[in-house]
């Protein structure tokens, strides 16, 4: 269940469907459109392959001009036509994508979809003839990319799209054919609805392939970045609290031996269980011994240097040790960091789960009522989790009653981490329908951490590929365009004022 980028589940099509903007282009945010009519929208409203909060692919037009939805009969009404002028049909090609027309009601109904979108975020279109224009040049850019992803031999099955419906189901709270209904009421048709979504999809996959492949992060950036980012902590404040065994000047090597050996007894009592401030107390020969060791909550830069280096990689609650000082032998404990950056922090949370997989025998539908049955027994005390999770569940989990462990933030696929998130310490969620089946999930405990040091460079190396990402979208994007024969033909007809 460990999600990779490419099982990111979207929201675009169902926020074109519903009419929700899960991510606005620029000019529906108040912001000028930054764009060429060789490159088509902002990247902006491009999707990142990779982003931490998963926002989904925002694509436009329902490609299939021969099945029109509902909308295109309004759209006839919107279409400006000047008295003098001689009537047309409405639906025209616009223009030609390697000999693949556009057309006039393809546009069209790409603009009513935007407009439904930025009218729920009270947000102001840009003028109509400018507007136009950009949805055109978005649907010609959307159009090559699609062409060289058949090129590439990319394709995407009816077990694909169906999971990612299914997907988008769950993630809105509804079961499928609610959800089906709720996508018919806006006029679109479900084969149209569902085009859409196999062309995410494959626009998904191509640009993760070929997009994600251009950005690459050395490890000297990384090193730079995090070096950058723990300058910028040096204002936060940390508490140590220490236990200092002495080491007299001019003590012969075998006084020394003895002392470390001393302190090293004392660092097996507190491993024991014994606390630190109990046994600093009672040994310590610094000043602070009355207060447990605790040297109080400072900024960095009132420690010690040696202090600081001996606990950069340590968590809170770790015991650093023995550290060789000109005063002696130290041990250090990480009592505290203040949250005034939490840069390096992460979010963790304690789950397990109960996941039966769907088969010929069991639907989707029918795991969900047995899960709501097994809920129900759970929340009234009949049944224990660990126990049903040991004799039902059927991943590698079952076996520790479906412990995933400790978990930071991006480790599962968004519809499973949208509801752990959301579920108190003791929960039990409804059934969660995800690509792999149908899960129980409940939360343990939550905790705030350190990142290791580990987890500190695949945050940095992922907060670096995110800056890299548009620029390199942007320069694939074009290049793609480039290499498609486009010819425009009539211009698109301007929406009414």
């Amino acid at each position: 269940m460990i999600r990779s980028t490419r099982e990111m589940i979207f929201g675009g099509a169902l926020a074109l469907a519903l009419g929700v903007m899960s991510c606005a282009p620029s000019w529906a945010q108040g912001m000028k459109p930054s764009m060429s009519s060789s490159q088509g929208l902002s990247s902006k409203s491009q999707p990142i392959a990779m982003d931490p909060s998963s926002q989904g692919l925002m694509k436009g037009p329902f490609k299939e001009s021969q099945e029109l939805s509902a909308n295109s009969q309004a759209l006839g009404r919107l279409v400006a036509t000047p008295n003098n002028a001689v009537q047309r049909p409405s639906d025209f090609i616009v223009a030609l994508v390697d000999s693949d027309p556009v057309t006039n009601q393809e546009v069209m109904i790409q603009m009513q979809q935007w407009l439904t979108q930025m009218a729920s975020q009270k947000a102001s279109p840009p003028p109509r003839s400018e507007f136009v224009k950009e949805v055109l040049e978005r649907v010609i850019t959307e159009r090559t990319q699609l062409d060289h992803a058949r090129e590439q031999g990319i394709k995407v099955s009816k077990e694909d799209v169906r999971q990612a419906e299914l997907s988008l189901a769950t993630r809105n709270g509804l079961g499928l054919e609610e959800f089906r209904q709720k996508v018919a009421q806006t006029g679109v048709s479900q084969k149209q609805f569902l085009l859409e979504l196999q062309n995410e999809l494959t626009l998904q996959r191509l640009r993760e392939k070929e997009v994600n492949a251009r950005i690459k992060v050395s490890e000297q950036e990384i090193d730079q970045y995090l070096k950058e980012i723990k300058s910028q902590d040096r204002s936060n404040q940390i508490e140590l609290a220490q236990i200092l065994i002495q080491v007299p000047e001019g003590a012969t090597a075998e006084q020394e031996k003895v002392l470390l050996a001393k302190i090293n007894a004392l660092k097996a009592q507190i491993t024991a269980g014994e606390s630190f401030e109990s046994v600093a107390k009672a040994n310590s020969q610094s000043s602070d011994k009355a207060q447990g060791g605790h040297m109080g909550l400072k900024p960095l830069a009132r420690y010690p240097d040696l202090f600081v280096h001996a606990v950069e990689n340590a968590r809170v609650g770790d015991l650093v040790g023995p550290v060789r000082s000109g005063a002696g032998f130290h041990l250090i404990k990480f009592v505290e960091q203040s949250e005034n950056n939490a840069l390096l922090s992460s979010n963790q949370t304690h789950v397990r789960h109960i996941l039966l997989r769907a088969s010929g025998q069991n639907s989707v539908n029918t795991l969900r009522v047995k899960m709501f049955e097994i809920k129900k027994r759970l929340d009234n005390k009949e049944l224990d989790f660990a126990q049903v999770a040991k004799e039902l569940s059927q991943d590698g989990t079952a076996e520790r009653g479906g412990d995933l462990g400790w978990v930071g933030s991006g480790a599962f696929v968004p519809e499973f981490e949208e509801v752990m998130n959301h579920l108190k310490v003791g929960e039990v969620s409804d059934p969660v329908v995800t690509r792999f089946g149908v899960h129980l999930i409940e939360v343990l405990e939550r905790r705030k951490n350190t990142m290791s040091p580990k987890e500190q460079r695949e945050w940095a190396r992922n907060a670096l590929r995110e800056k890299k990402y548009e620029q390199a979208y942007a320069d694939w994007a074009q290049e793609v365009r480039g290499r498609a024969f486009i010819e425009y033909r009539d211009a698109p007809e301007t929406l009414v004022n």
